[in-house]
């Protein structure tokens, strides 16, 4: 039991001095005041806030070991850098960078997280199962997506051609990682989605079979979509079409779809998304680092859409924790928008709640009810934060809290704003060691 903290539901109760009832992996009561009386661990929550875990809704964690690398690059420059070193990672990189990945995630209030993996060297073992271990000795419930490419620069795609893989193999590696890790039960630590790149590294055979198989095995569908202008120049030049109006016209939106950054969105396209019921993963900062731009979000709001947060690959946005992306998004919607574009509430709601719409979670993550998973963090705002009387605006709007705790289906993973399941600095040396591992692998390419 989680007494005396303010708990924001996200639904939009909150309880000043509130409790949150725990029984095995998930919430039996939430409410204002002190909890049932009877047996329990009780959680001193007096200075805390008391939020859903956040979802991160996109995310690439073997880019943990690329970064720092073409720091002043276009979307495109910085991909067409960067896919050579990536060429050469093999699981052993992929381990420690989801760990160091996962790791931070969880540091930064994260309970639930996606990945999309979508680069697979022949001969370096097997890259999709390192970082399923990984989360799971992290102890995060986590979605990864089978990604993949098979559009290389001889069919007029962006990855150069040894990169990519045929259409017949993917579609039955694909197959082979939904058979082997998907698990649709209740309160699952782990689901995969299918998740082709982009529509520039990407047949439209390869999309519309991709479509097909998720649909059949009834697993959702991820895809980067309208990241920046190079790409709408793509898609009118070899389609005729923006890049949503090619995604809707070969069946690929719908609510069993999100899509990451869409930040070059026309009226119609956000309209659009809306009435299919489309998910949006939103990363500002990586959006920033790369100078895509600032996605439309509230626009996306104020039609309804749903919306996720997430932190996007490390090489794009270094460190960044998934709590501090609520600040970005608030500032940048305000800065093109004006002050009234997005609320701390939103913001928090988008990290908690929209994430698990996004992922097809929302009956049991994203918002602190009866029923749903016990996937929370306590978060304290009773140091430097405690000069603002509303918690949510002092973690929304200021630098991230502590992390008093954090639990995933109330298992504890964050203690004392110290990772617990793995040691915190050994999580830290692998992503390390595996940067140096791929820097190394990398020489003969770089």
């Amino acid at each position: 039991m989680i007494e005396n903290a303010h708990v924001a539901t996200v639904t939009g109760e909150e309880y000043p001095g509130g409790h949150i009832v725990i029984d095995d992996d998930r919430i039996t009561a939430v409410g204002a005041g002190a909890g049932p009386s009877g047996e329990a661990e009780r959680i001193d929550g007096t200075g805390c806030l008391a939020t859903p875990g956040l979802v991160n809704s996109h995310h690439h964690l073997y880019q943990w070991a690329s970064q720092g690398l073409a720091v002043d690059s276009t979307l495109f420059e910085w991909l067409t850098t960067l896919y050579k070193p990536w060429s050469k990672m093999d699981a052993e990189v992929v381990a420690g960078a989801a760990s160091a990945g996962l790791g931070w995630l969880a540091k930064s209030g994260c309970t639930t997280s996606t990945d999309h993996h979508y680069l697979f060297p022949k001969g370096r073992g097997d890259l999709f199962a390192a970082e399923v271990e990984a989360a799971r000795e992290i102890g995060v419930r986590f979605h990864p997506c089978r990604g993949s490419m098979d559009r290389g620069e001889s069919q007029g795609g962006l990855p150069p051609d040894e990169v990519v893989e045929d259409l017949d193999t993917v579609l039955a590696e694909t197959e082979a990682a939904i058979d082997r890790y998907h698990d649709p039960s209740p309160g699952s630590m782990l689901r995969v989605a299918v998740a082709p790149c982009s529509p520039f590294s990407v047949t439209r055979e390869l999309l519309v079979e991709s479509a097909r198989l998720a649909r059949d095995k009834g697993v959702r569908l991820h895809t980067h979509l309208a990241e920046t202008l190079d790409e709408e120049e793509h898609t009118n030049e070899q389609f005729g079409m923006t890049p949503t109006e090619y995604m809707d016209s070969i069946g690929w939106l719908g609510p069993d779809v999100w899509l990451a950054h869409c930040v070059h969105l026309h009226d119609t396209d956000i309209k659009r998304l809306a009435e299919t019921g489309t998910g949006t993963a939103h990363c500002p900062s990586s959006n920033a680092r790369l100078g895509a731009g600032i996605a439309r979000v509230s626009h996306l709001l104020e039609e309804g859409a749903t919306v996720g947060l997430g932190v996007d690959g490390s090489a794009s946005a270094e460190l960044v924790p998934l709590a501090g992306e609520l600040r970005q998004a608030i500032y940048m919607q305000r800065a093109r928008y004006g002050p009234a574009a997005l609320s701390a509430r939103q913001a928090l709601e988008m990290a908690t709640l929209g994430g698990a719409r996004c992922l097809g979670r929302d009956d049991e993550i994203g918002s602190l009810e009866p029923g749903k998973l016990a996937d929370i963090a306590l978060w304290r705002v009773d140091g430097f934060q405690a000069a603002i009387d509303d918690p949510v605006v002092a973690f929304a709007f200021g630098p991230t809290p502590p992390l008093q705790r954090l639990l995933v289906g109330g298992r504890t993973v964050v203690d004392g704003d110290t990772l617990v399941t793995v040691p915190q600095d050994e999580a830290g040396r692998r992503g390390a060691d595996a940067h140096r591992r791929l820097m190394r692998l990398a020489e003969e390419v770089l």
